[in-house]
């Protein structure tokens, strides 16, 4: 865990990605990311296990970088029923299929980037120890504002034009009268 200063704090964390075989015979194999490794080292699709088709590749480590201002963000992750991190991945065009982009826990953060449509965005459960890190920087963090409703001003309530439509605007008649009235009579 590092401190960068006391707007934020990261700590480096490996992705771990499965691959198993395709359903359809044109998806060969289907990737998809099952663990992070709190305070992993540097990796570059270590083969961690295989057993059968099914393999599990340490893909890399990038640092999870938390900031004071995400606060209320990452107060919305922990209040769901299993606590998760968020891999972004990007399709390579090297010997492997994806990059990792970006490691966050910040669910708005992750929704933008699903957006856009490029990359791979998936949920991964956090170990508790990674919770419980993220749970002391966010109670530390976060501060509640108050809701203040707002209130309307009242415009141009000295001027009475009821009736003309918008009274910043000039008009000689009533702007809700029925257009037919206007019609001249058309012979037939």
């Amino acid at each position: 865990m590092t401190t960068t200063d006391s707007r934020s704090i990261e700590l480096p964390v490996g992705v771990v990605l499965q691959r198993r075989p395709g359903v359809t015979r044109w998806q060969k194999w289907a990737w998809s990311p099952t663990a992070l490794l709190p305070g992993a080292g540097p990796a570059h699709w270590k083969l961690l296990r295989q057993e059968g088709d099914v393999s599990e590749y340490h893909v890399g480590t990038l640092p999870l970088k938390l900031w004071r201002t995400d606060a209320e963000a990452y107060r919305v992750g922990l209040a769901e029923p299993v606590v998760c991190g968020y891999v972004i991945l990007q399709p390579s065009e090297d010997d492997w299929p994806y990059r990792l982009k970006l490691i966050t826990a910040n669910p708005h953060e992750a929704m933008q980037y699903a957006d856009g449509g490029e990359d791979v965005v998936e949920k991964v459960p956090m170990p508790p120890a990674m919770v419980a890190w993220l749970q002391d920087w966010t109670d530390r963090h976060f501060v509640e504002e108050p809701f203040v409703k707002r209130k309307r001003k009242r415009y141009l309530e000295d001027r009475v034009e009821d009736g003309k439509g918008d009274a910043r605007i000039t008009q000689q008649s009533d702007v809700y009268r029925a257009p037919s009235r206007d019609r001249k009579l058309r012979p037939s």
